[in-house]
């Protein structure tokens, strides 16, 4: 048997099991090894049959015997009976919906179990026992319970992986280690032998939390070198040179509404820096909204075109690519920029034909053809900007002069895939294949610094910490449900005063199993019931685009006094007049989009309001909105949603590629650094890791998994 084993091939399962193994995406018989344990009970006390008492939880030894299978004819359900015989007495065990416990054990064979004395009509039995003991490693009293779905209890994962574990290490004395043994040993970290032992059979809690600290590691580790490699790898690539003129920049700044904050000031001179080097710009700007990032952005694109080149900026949702294009005509109003807008539904240009004050409805043919002979300095898109009919290589007819992509910058990096955010670096100029554009990534998501250092470990960090003067902090109110009344008087207060509002829902229709706000029902309680008085909409993500742009456009008109949406509104809604924000079960959501979610109203200097309402009466519900209502800014929160969220909630797999066991790493500033500098030290050593053949192997496997996604 090898870790690379197809599981199938090697255990005798049921359909059922087969696809409950699919639905987990474990496939092999490292999947499986690899599936750790969410937490450990303690079993109960050693005792002997005719000492325990029914109510009691107790760990038995003995002799099974009388083994048999069983499947009810009403339930259709498989229950698996036998006995346990110690010596001092015997008693009956029955494992309900376990079908596999009759296969696992085997007539006279000595076992231990642990369970809760039951009392029957036939005497005293244990119901669904944990076993502790089959024929193999010593018993400590501690038991692994496993994340479980339908098909696949504790039980079964518990047993099937000790018998492979045994297997693997009667086959495989010594398993290859990914981490090299100096770094084992500087940081007391178990071989990856003894943590699969230590995870899946502890002695002690210390063994486990040994184990889980050394797969920890690991993870952080080999993101680690992957970013760092790849950075170092970006490093010796040339990319466009930029030619900076201060009083040029001065001028196209001055024209702004507003003054630079400190920090925008300061990302602004890490970029100009940065494109000076010739080697590619790779940086993240993070920062809350309304912290000014877009402006940062429009700089630096004025930079990219007075020096001959070309911009592309992508948004993940039509509403933000549409709210930025807006934007940029508004910054570049008064320096001759071109500037188009690519999205499935729309294309356009600014400025029109007619009038430099306006942009002009153009066919997609034509924009792709003004793009590709560079009569478009910044392009401002969604997804569509990555469909290889977008060129950016033909010459420029008008200047005789080549226009080249040089900046690419992406908004709300994590909402795009790795292969997506590389498609639209990757546009290259035909003539000029090896060099390559300068990349800005930006976020308004609070991102804890250990993630940021993992996750964007080969991108430089700039925050934009400092919120522009005059901007008022956000009134936050978790209301209880008998005290709606007053969030809707709040909102009736502020549209008196021309102002208007925002109300969220976790769901854009009813559920038959979920009873959860929705938009479509609240749309008609609100406009029918609480403001009949007041112009209400609705504004979801299954609305045809041609909907969501005229609804959005009213809005910002003012037109609409009230709008009910979905989080779609979390990214992209710039509408300074709208100061309350009402959110229905707000523990549906992430802190971190609560929090993007609330920043809709921080937009004005006029007084804002968020009112959070919530189903849950948990203590821990109550104890995370709390949080959201006296956290500073985004990063503080970010850091409390990390380090408050317990194994099994972080839900990192799916977002950042992190499973929890990274996640948990992530609470850990000294580990990340430490699996930072450990391997920037072998990187260094040698870039290729010629040296290490284990991680060499990991990485380009790893790389080509996500090329094939």
């Amino acid at each position: 048997m090898r870790l690379n084993s197809i599981l199938t091939n090697e255990l005798r399962l049921t359909e059922y099991q087969k696809g409950a193994l699919k639905k987990l995406d474990l496939n092999t018989i490292k999947d499986l090894l690899w599936y750790f344990p969410a937490r450990y009970e303690q079993a109960g006390e050693l005792k002997t049959i005719a000492d325990a008492q029914p109510g009691e939880k107790v760990s038995l030894s003995g002799k099974i015997s009388n083994l048999k299978l069983e499947k009810t004819w009403r339930k259709k359900m498989n229950i698996a009976r036998a006995t346990l015989n110690d010596g001092t007495g015997i008693i009956k065990l029955v494992w309900f919906h376990q079908p596999f416990i009759a296969n696992i054990l085997k007539e006279r064979e000595t076992i231990t179990v642990s369970g809760k004395i039951q009392s029957g009509k036939n005497g005293p039995y244990l119901a669904n026992p944990q076993l502790l003991k089959l024929n193999f490693d010593s018993w400590d009293g501690l038991m692994p319970v496993y994340p479980e779905t339908r098909g696949l209890s504790s039980r079964w994962f518990n047993f099937t992986i000790k018998k492979i574990l045994k297997k693997i290490l009667d086959e495989n004395k010594n398993l290859p280690d990914l981490i090299p043994e100096k770094i084992l040993q500087t940081y007391k970290l178990p071989s990856l032998k003894n943590a699969l032992v230590y995870i899946h059979t502890p002695k002690e809690t210390k063994n486990a939390e040994a184990a889980r600290k050394r797969f920890a590691f690991e993870e952080i580790f080999l993101v680690q070198i992957s970013r760092i490699k790849k950075r170092l790898a970006l490093e010796k690539q040339a990319s466009f040179p930029v030619k900076i003129k201060k009083d040029e920049l001065n001028n196209f700044t001055k024209n702004f509404s507003f003054k630079l904050t400190e920090a925008q000031k300061r990302a602004v001179e890490y970029i100009l820096a940065d494109m000076q080097k010739g080697s590619p710009m790779a940086r993240l700007m993070e920062g809350d909204v309304g912290s000014g990032k877009t402006a940062v952005a429009a700089i630096a694109s004025f930079l990219i075109l007075k020096n001959g080149y070309q911009v592309a900026y992508m948004a993940p949702t039509e509403i933000l690519a549409k709210q930025l294009f807006e934007s940029f005509c508004d910054y570049f109003a008064k320096s001759g920029a071109k500037i188009g807008l690519l999205t499935s539904s729309i294309c356009r240009k600014f400025p029109s034909k007619i009038s430099y004050q306006e942009t002009a409805d153009i066919s997609k043919a034509k924009l792709l053809k003004w793009i590709s002979e560079g009569e478009i300095d910044i392009i401002i898109g969604t997804h569509s900007l990555i469909q290889d009919r977008v060129k950016f290589s033909a010459k420029d007819k008008i200047i005789y002069q080549e226009k080249k992509l040089a900046l690419v910058i992406i908004d709300e990096q994590h909402r795009f895939g790795i292969n997506q955010r590389a498609a639209l670096i990757n546009k290259k100029n035909e003539t000029d294949q090896n060099i390559f554009p300068h990349f800005l990534s930006m976020t308004a998501t609070p991102i804890p610094r250990t993630l940021a250092l993992t996750i964007y470990g080969d991108l430089d960090l700039v925050l934009l910490d400092e919120m522009p003067p005059g901007r008022k902090k956000i009134i936050t109110e978790i209301v209880p449900p008998d005290k709606r009344e007053t969030a809707y008087e709040k909102i009736r207060e502020e549209i008196k005063k021309g102002r208007q509002a925002y109300v969220v829902c976790p769901r854009i229709a009813a559920s038959e199993t979920l009873e959860l706000r929705n938009v479509e029902e609240e749309y008609e309680k609100l406009s029918k019931k609480i403001f009949p008085e007041y112009k209400i909409e609705m504004l979801h993500g299954k609305m045809p685009a041609k909907d969501k742009e005229e609804i959005m456009q009213k809005f910002k008109n003012g037109e609409i006094d009230i709008l009910i949406s979905t989080s779609v509104i979390e990214v992209g809604v710039d509408v300074p007049n709208a100061t309350t924000i009402i959110i229905e079960g707000a523990d549906r959501f992430g802190l971190a989009q609560l929090h993007q979610m609330r920043g809709r109203v921080l937009r004005s200097i006029h007084q804002p309001h968020c009112f959070i309402f919530t189903e849950s009466k948990t203590k821990k519900t109550a104890e995370r909105l709390k949080a959201l209502g006296q956290a500073k800014n985004g990063f503080e929160l970010a850091e409390y949603d990390l380090q408050f969220r317990g194994p099994g909630e972080l839900s990192g797999k799916k977002q950042w590629g992190i499973s929890d066991v990274g996640m948990e790493a992530l609470k850990n500033i000294k580990m990340v650094e430490a699996a930072r500098q450990e391997a920037r030290n072998i990187l260094q050593e040698n870039s290729e890791l010629k040296n290490y053949p284990l991680l060499k192997e990991k990485i380009e496997q790893e790389n080509s998994d996500i090329h094939m996604e």
